[in-house]
């Protein structure tokens, strides 16, 4: 189903949901998605290090 969606369909998405969100509020969606990822990855990396400190 998504393989018949293209570029132009792809540019219609998000269009409709610069219009329908507006900028501002999409911006300060991304900003949270960007902190939750790197909280994501910090929690990672610390779980990985503790398990290796865990190991000797």
């Amino acid at each position: 189903m998504l393989n018949t969606i293209g570029l132009p369909g792809l540019a219609l998405i998000l269009l409709v949901v610069v219009v329908l969100f507006g900028r501002g509020k999409i911006s300060s969606i991304m900003g949270e998605v960007g902190q939750g990822l790197t909280a994501f990855r910090r929690g990672v990396r610390e779980g990985q290090h503790g398990d290796e400190t865990s190991d000797a």
